[in-house]
Order: structure tokens, then sequence, then C-alpha cells
């Protein structure tokens, strides 16, 4: 057995947590991802085109990021960008114009990265307002679980136990566990289409993007602030909690100028990792904050092995019954949903404009041929306003009679 301190044992440690939180990355959303695909008019073909983007590239630009600042920086594609596009559903123009928006979205990153006056006016958006707009998004997602008891309540149920169970004994493998009972469920109701297996390589398909006003508005304005606000800041703060420092410029460019390219073979937003970034970045990848980025690179060669995969991840989700895979999408979903909603409560005095926004981005309403996240933070916004105008601080107590 090696000693601690041994090279060995000094890789070993950061290696395996690597692999955990790329595991865990892509098994408690990839469903997500492949749903949001399809909403906006993606094939199969075309969503596990995507998807193999989407985890190869991240796979990548973490191992190149970590390797160039020797510090964790594990990527991620944005969950709440796909729970967006689940919401939005499908578009005037189809899957070519969704691609569009992913590039526009990823331009607006590369803008936030390269000119600092931007990049400081989105991290100026209030966040119990992005809070807010995306627990909206998420919400109806997150209710799910419930319709699919209520549909189909004898293979719904063992995968919502398997979840609860898993979060008491097992909290960070509960996602991957209801995953696994989910596919068990699946096979047993629905076997995979012959030759399924059979083409479980990923096929990049080229997709020529198309334009609109009204995805830009509805898709990629909403995409960028729901991948800066939730995914890019809370992924920063764990990388400061634990000590890391990060030039941002290279890293919002990096992931913006990435997305816009993989857009042509169907995918949407890669950014930093907020939820799987503590498994690298924390105690737990190596007691040495110098050596954790190694658990980065570990993960980014794991994403670019689980890529391959695409293809079967494609044919499961195809097979499945679709509120199955909404169900295990929502439990994957119910952490965030939770985390948005105390974000967006936790400011007493925008409280109500906070749930303006939430139940405006909830309601699914389109105005314009604009979905209902733009119009929930533009709701939220504009009530907030009102009521500081309503409310002048003077600075100065009151005179006392």
């Amino acid at each position: 057995m090696p000693l601690p301190d041994s090279p060995k044992a000094t890789l070993i440690q950061p290696i395996f947590a690597g692999i955990l939180a790329a595991i865990v990355g892509f098994a408690s959303s990839f469903a997500i991802v492949l749903q949001g695909f399809a909403a906006v008019g993606a094939t199969p073909e075309q969503a596990a085109s995507g998807l193999f983007a989407l985890t190869f590239a991240m796979g990548a630009l973490g191992i190149a990021l970590s390797l160039l600042t020797r510090m964790p920086i594990a990527i991620a594609w944005s969950t709440p960008g796909a729970a967006l596009l689940i919401s939005t559903g499908a578009i005037e123009g189809g899957f070519p114009v969704a691609v569009g928006a992913f590039m526009i979205a990823g331009i607006l990153v590369v803008v936030a990265g390269l000119w600092r006056p931007f990049g400081r006016a989105v991290a100026a958006i209030p966040m119990p307002l992005a809070g807010a707009m995306l627990a909206g998004v998420l919400f109806n997602l997150c209710l799910a679980p419930v319709r699919a008891m209520g549909e189909l309540p004898l293979l719904a149920l063992p995968i919502v136990l398997s979840w609860a169970l898993a979060l008491r004994f097992a909290r960070v493998w509960a996602v991957p566990i209801a995953v696994m009972v989910t596919a068990i469920c699946v096979f047993i109701a629905t076997p995979l289409p012959q030759g399924a297996l059979g083409n479980i390589w990923p096929q990049p398909i080229w997709v020529i993007p198309a334009f609109s006003f009204d995805a830009m508005i509805g898709i990629a304005v909403p995409l960028f602030i729901v991948t800066m606000a939730s995914q890019n800041i809370p992924g920063l703060a764990v990388l400061r909690t634990n000590g890391y420092n990060p030039d941002l410029r290279p890293i919002f460019v990096s992931t913006g100028a990435l997305s816009g390219a993989i857009a042509f073979l169907g995918g949407q937003m890669i950014n930093l990792a907020a939820i799987t970034a503590a498994l690298c970045a924390g105690p737990e990848a190596h007691p040495d904050t110098k050596k954790r980025y190694i658990a980065a690179v570990a993960g980014g060669l794991f994403y670019i092995a689980l890529a391959l995969c695409a293809g079967l991840a494609a044919a499961f989700v195809a097979a499945a019954p679709p509120i199955l895979i909404e169900a295990v999408a929502g439990l994957a979903l119910m952490s965030s949903l939770a985390g948005a909603l105390m974000g967006a409560m936790a400011d007493e005095d925008n409280r109500i404009p906070a749930i303006v926004t939430f139940v405006t981005a909830a309601s699914g309403v389109t105005v314009l041929g604009i979905g209902a996240a733009f119009w929930g933070l533009i709701a939220g916004g504009v009530l907030m306003l009102i009521m500081q105008k309503r409310r002048p601080d003077t600075g100065t107590p009151l005179a006392k009679s």
C-alpha cells in the first residue's frame, strides 16, 4: 500500500475525484440536454450530434485551461440552458433557428469577456431576478416526477424511490442511480430498437444556422443570462471559495467561442462547471491546492471518453416514454430549483419583484414570439425599479416629533 505522500497516491486521489465529477455531471443531466434539443426541433440524430459536440468540447477545453493555469478549471454544459430550451418548446424555423440562437449566445459570452463594461453589466443583473427566472424555467420540469407517478406509477415509483433513498445514503450518486433505474425500467417496458446498439458511435451532423429576431430575444438572450448567472458566476464562486482567482477573460472568450463553433454540430453552451466544480476544486480532490488541477484534467479526459457514447445515450432517450425522461430530468434539477428559489427569496426587499419574475417565467406565456423567461426578467426588473422609486432612501433618519 503506497504511502499517503507517494507519487502514486498523489495522482490516485485527484484522478478518481475528476472521474467522479465527470460521471455525475454526465449521468445527472444528459437526458435534460437531449430533451432540450428535441424540444426546439432537433431530430434524434441531431440531438446525438449536439450531445457529442458538447461533451467532447467541455472535456477538451477543461483539459487545456487546467493545464495552462494549473487550476482546476472544470467545464460543463449549461444544464439551466437545456431546461430553458425545454420550456421554450418548438420555434418557427425549427432547429436551424435554435442553432443560430446558440451562436449568438456564444458571441455574447465572448463580448462579456472582451468588453469589461458589458461583463460588469451582466454581473450587475440582480441575483434575486436571475434566480427567480431560473426557478421559473425549472418549475414545470420539476413537476414531471409527480406527473409520471400519476401516468406510469409502476415505472415511476422505483425511479423516485431510488433517488430518495440515495439522497439519504449516497447523495452525490442520487441522480446517477435514478438514471440507472430509469434505464432498467425503459429496457423492461420498451426495449431499444433493433440495431440501436450497433449505432452507438457518434455521427456528427452539420447544421446550417438560421437567424431570427424572435429566437435571438426568446432563446439567445435568456440562454446567455441563465448561463452567466447560474453557471459561470457560481462556478467562479466555487473556485474563489477554494482559493483560486483565475483571469475571467480567457475563460469567457474560450467558452463563448467554442460554444459558437460547436453550434454547427448542434451543441448549445459550455461554461464553467458549478455543481461538479466542487468535486475538482475542493479538498476531496487533494489536500494540496496545487495538485487539484489534475482532477479537472482527469475529468476532461473521461468526458472525451463519454462523448463516444452519445449515440447510445440518444437511443436510450428516444426509446423511453417521454414522461420518464422528463421525470428523471426533474429529479436531477430539484437541487437547482431549491438553490434558485433560495437565491430569489434571500433579499426581503426584492421578494415581490422576484416572485413576479418567477410566476411570469413559469407561466410559459409567449408574447410577440418571445418566451416567458425574458418577459419574467423584464417584469421583475420594472417592478423593482418602481418599488425603489416609491421608497426613496435619503440616508438620514426621520426627525423625532
